[in-house]
């Protein structure tokens, strides 16, 4: 079993920025890819973004150019720097864990 805690959501205007961290615990024994996806309100859970093991990140394009997603593998955390964000990027945040680990959310909310 993995566990993840997320950390990091709050409420910012539009144009700001806020930085998630989600740490990995458990059977973390082997590097695996860790990303991050978010929920809004009455719509799906939906990617945004994830690193492979080397470091390798992969976004959303509706993220790309704004955030971007980073890991620190010796302590099993991965990262999502938000900036230039916009109400629509209001969202609670999931962290993910191969194959299908997830955290409980952290809540993101961006005030125009």
């Amino acid at each position: 079993q993995v566990q993840l805690v997320e950390s990091g959501g709050g409420l910012v205007q539009a144009g700001g920025s806020l930085r998630l961290s989600c740490a990995a615990s458990g059977s973390t024994f082997s590097i695996n890819v860790m990303g991050w996806y978010r929920q809004a309100p009455g719509n799906q859970r939906k990617f945004v973004a994830t690193i492979s093991s080397g470091g390798s990140p992969n976004y959303a394009d509706s993220v790309r150019g704004r955030f971007t997603i980073s890991r620190d593998n010796a302590k099993h955390t991965v990262y999502l720097q938000m900036n230039s964000l916009t109400p629509e990027d209001t969202a609670v945040y999931y962290c993910w864990y191969f194959p299908d680990y997830w955290g409980q959310g952290t809540q993101v909310t961006v005030s125009s």
